[in-house]
This record gives structure tokens, C-alpha cells and sequence, in this order.
């Protein structure tokens, strides 16, 4: 399969946007999209039976018959996986006031997002030294197999003008109920995560309270040669918690544990939460935060859209002070919210090397954090 342009010839669109190159007839994949770095080992379900990532049950939480029992396997799930998966967590949001109507709604509105015709989609396209928009934020040696726009939605004052504000009203409206409801999920999970942490929870409540939010839409297009590409490199969160759903019911996420990659079979109705490199700064390593990829399907397209929650951009960045103690000293660097946004996205994506710097023996996040 590739296209009858060769890889020298491929335009902007084109590396813009997987759904303009596959238009034409496909005889190979184009070297650009290759990832042959990226084929580590992945879990056989051949010779052993198909991991089952842990399911926490917001309605237990909230329950007082049952709250410290699942509060414990929130605290153990959250340590051993990074990842939890809630089948009760699409009925919770239903109780706050979402609907499977507008689950449905936005998938439709993400879909047809996506179907607009290029020129449409170029108005939202990435712009230089900017990483928030549709497309790339800088054209890589490789590529990912996946379209994306990803925009910061909260705080209000920080959206840019030429993105959300000027999305189509139908998806700008849709998108805006469901974000109101999950701020104010992501918040009661946040309480709950403070207190299996035996954290202060005002402390959790006064960095993440009006803090810093951002979506990322993705579209994966089918690939005859999935094996040779990636729709998201491997990679941890730069967040506190990421909030994913799976608008078509397409599977592709994997989650790297103990050296293996391991598909996630997602259960219907579910939204995915997983701890990010911000939470694992938090607990001071007490919880991990997961590295995970998005791989192609050959024949079906796959959609999602992430959630990301983060603390307030002037909020500092470090392990709970209620965490620290002489037997437990921090293990990661403090860090303004707002530098260390900056510093996430001007570097390329790459398992968790950004974590790596903020600890404490790295002499070369030392560096970064100086400034130098």
C-alpha cells in the first residue's frame, strides 16, 4: 500500500491530515509514518488470557456502606495500574446531568468535525511556535497515523480565540455541556484519589479548583499495514488525571506494563481514567503514572476524545506537603504549572523522559528547571 505520490512529494495537507493521504490509492505506507522503533512486545492472548484492567465503581465510592472498601482498591488499582476503568462511571455521569443522548451527540458532532472538507479544517490549523489547533504542532522526522485538535478549554480566559470560540456551534454548544460535567466528575475523583492518599484534600482542591483543562479530538484512520505505524507514540500524561472516551467503540489503546503492551478491551458505556505524570509528583511516586500508545485498526476508523485535568497555571508543582516527612523526602523537583507547561510541549513526545527530569538525582532536569 502507498500512494502514488512519492514520500518527497507528500504536501502539507497530506502530513496534516492521515484522511487527505489515504484518499488516493495506497500501495505503501510512506516512510514519514514508519514506526519500526515502536514494535515492542505485545501480550498474546494465544498462550495467556487477556489481562483485565482493575474496575472501580463510582456509585461504591459514594456510598457509605461501601466507600472505604472501594476507596482501598481506587488507592490499590490506582498504585499497581495507573489506569482504572468504571462501568458505573457513564451511570454516575448520567446522575450529574449527562445523557447517552449527548454522549451520542458529541460523538456525531466529533464525526462530522472530522468529515468537513480540508479547507474548513485548515482554519483551526496549528500556527508557528503554537502547539494547540488541528494538526501537528512541527513536522517530525515520523509520523503519527492520527489526525488531532487539541485545544486548552479552561480557564476561559486562556482559550484562543480562532479555536473553540469558532468551532461549529453545534459541536462548540455540545462540547461545552459535556466538559461542565466533567469538571465536576474530575473533581470528585480528585477528592476521592486525596483521600486514599491520606492527603489534605484542600490542597488537591486549591491547585486543581478552576485549574488548568484541555481536550484532544483524534481521529485514526484505518491502515492496511497497521504494524507499521502508530497512531500515538508511546507516551505518560503531562496531567493530574486524563478522563478518555471512546466515541466509536473501537479498541487501539495499549498500556505498557512490566515490559509488555497490553490492548485494553474497553467495556461498553466505560470512560478510561489514568493517572498522569502530575499525580505521580503529588504522591511523591506513590502512584504511577501509566505509559500508553494508540495503535491502528486495518479496516475501521477509530475516534476518541481525552480530558485532561491539571492544576491552576500559577499553582507550584511538587510532591503533598502533607506527603513529605524526614522516613519520606521528595523525590521530584517543584515547578511553576505554567513553566512546566511550556517545557511539556516543546519537547517531542517519548515514553516518560519529562517525568524523568523533574527528579531530583537528574542533574539534567536541574538544567532545565535553571533555565539553561
Amino acid at each position: 500500500m502507498a500512494s502514488s505520490k512519492t514520500d518527497n512529494s507528500l504536501d502539507i495537507p497530506s502530513v496534516l491530515s492521515v484522511q487527505e493521504l489515504i484518499k488516493e490509492p495506497i500501495i505503501s505506507v510512506p516512510q514519514q509514518y514508519v514506526h519500526l522503533d515502536q514494535q515492542k512486545p505485545t501480550f498474546s492472548a494465544c498462550t495467556d488470557p487477556l489481562p483485565t484492567l482493575p474496575t472501580v465503581d463510582l456509585n461504591l465510592l459514594v456510598s457509605l456502606d461501601t466507600t472505604n472498601l472501594e476507596l482501598e482498591k481506587l488507592h490499590s488499582t490506582c498504585k499497581e495500574w495507573g489506569f482504572f476503568q468504571s462501568k458505573r462511571l457513564f451511570i454516575q455521569l448520567v446522575n450529574h446531568g449527562v445523557s447517552s443522548s449527548l454522549m451520542d451527540k458529541l460523538k456525531h458532532e466529533i464525526e462530522e468535525f472530522y468529515n468537513l472538507p480540508l479547507e474548513e479544517k485548515m482554519k483551526y490549523v496549528v500556527r508557528p511556535d503554537d502547539f494547540q489547533g488541528y494538526g501537528k504542532a512541527r513536522l517530525e522526522q515520523k509520523l503519527d497515523w492520527g489526525d488531532r485538535f487539541y485545544m486548552i478549554t479552561n480557564p476561559i480566559q486562556h482559550r484562543k480565540p480562532h479555536l473553540f470560540p469558532e468551532l461549529p456551534p453545534s459541536l462548540r454548544d455540545t462540547l461545552e455541556f459535556y466538559l461542565q460535567e466533567l469538571q465536576r466528575l474530575a473533581m470528585k475523583l480528585l477528592g476521592f484519589i486525596a483521600e486514599a492518599l491520606k492527603m489534605d484534600s484542600k490542597e488537591i482542591e486549591e491547585m486543581f479548583d478552576d485549574g488548568m483543562q484541555s481536550v484532544r479530538m483524534t481521529y485514526y484512520p484505518p491502515c492496511p499495514q497497521p504494524e507499521l505505524v502508530i497512531g500515538l507514540r508511546p507516551h505518560s500524561d503531562a496531567t493530574g488525571i486524563t478522563i478518555l472516551n471512546q466515541l466509536n467503540g473501537i479498541d487501539g489503546l495499549q498500556v505498557k506494563k512490566d515490559g509488555v503492551w497490553i490492548p485494553v478491551k474497553f467495556i461498553p458505556d466505560a470512560l478510561v481514567v489514568n493517572v498522569g505524570d502530575i499525580l505521580e509528583i503529588l504522591s511523591n511516586g506513590v502512584y504511577n503514572s501509566v505509559e500508553h500508545r494508540a495503535t491502528i485498526n486495518s479496516e475501521k476508523e477509530r475516534i476518541s476524545i481525552a480530558f485532561f485535568v491539571n492544576p491552576k497555571f500559577e499553582a507550584e508543582i511538587g510532591p503533598s506537603t502533607s506527603l513529605i516527612s524526614p522516613q519520606n523526602p521528595p523525590s521530584f523537583r517543584r515547578i511553576r504549572m505554567e513553566k512546566y507547561v511550556k517545557d511539556f510541549f516543546s519537547r517531542e513526545l517519548d515514553s516518560k523522559s519529562f517525568l524523568e527530569l523533574l527528579k531530583i538525582e537528574s542533574t539534567e532536569g536541574a538544567a532545565v528547571l535553571d533555565g539553561n
